[in-house]
């Protein structure tokens, strides 16, 4: 381990009516993550230059540490966090800050808009089992179960006999 600073791992960062989604942009095997009421505390060491990263983020409202979680997924670490207010609104920001971290950046690709969320019939709340299940925690790397073998295929067209055309 490295006796560095600590510095913050690039974190993207997205939101639906009821849930903000985290993403911590490092590869690291065991990170230390502590989800509170009202901020998010990170601290792990990358797998591929070994640099300490650490960042506690205050949040701009509270969340429900209870009904939140997180997934090591390998090269990432993702999080949801379910906001606190039932009738909770998209927050501004994901800090109470004026001003944004140069370690913070927007998912487009997971965000969904206040007006797209209402088109789709408005409560966009994400199962918290059902999306840690599908970041890849939901079954344990060692279950193969699911995956065919080359035993268990059926034989190809390449292998049949075909009609003698004489």
């Amino acid at each position: 381990m490295s006796s560095e600073t600590p510095v913050p791992p690039p974190v993207l960062w997205a939101q639906r009516k009821l849930d903000v989604i985290l993403t911590f942009s490092i590869e690291s095997k065991d990170p230390t993550i502590k989800i509170e009421k009202d901020s998010v505390y990170f601290k792990g060491v990358s797998a591929s230059d070994n640099k300490v990263h650490e960042v506690t983020i205050p949040l701009y409202d509270s969340v429900v540490p209870e009904t939140s979680g997180f997934v090591n997924k390998g090269r990432c670490i993702e999080m949801v966090l379910r906001k606190e207010k039932k009738d909770a609104s998209y927050w501004p920001s994901l800090t109470k800050d004026k001003k944004k971290p140069h370690y913070l950046k927007v998912d487009f690709n997971k965000w969904i808009d206040e007006d797209d969320e209402e088109e789709n019939g408005g409560d966009n709340a994400l199962d918290l089992e059902e999306l840690l299940r599908s970041m890849g925690g939901g079954g344990g790397a060692g279950d193969k179960a699911d995956k065919p073998s080359f035993d268990d295929l059926e034989t190809d067209s390449d292998d049949e006999n075909l009609p003698d055309l004489e």
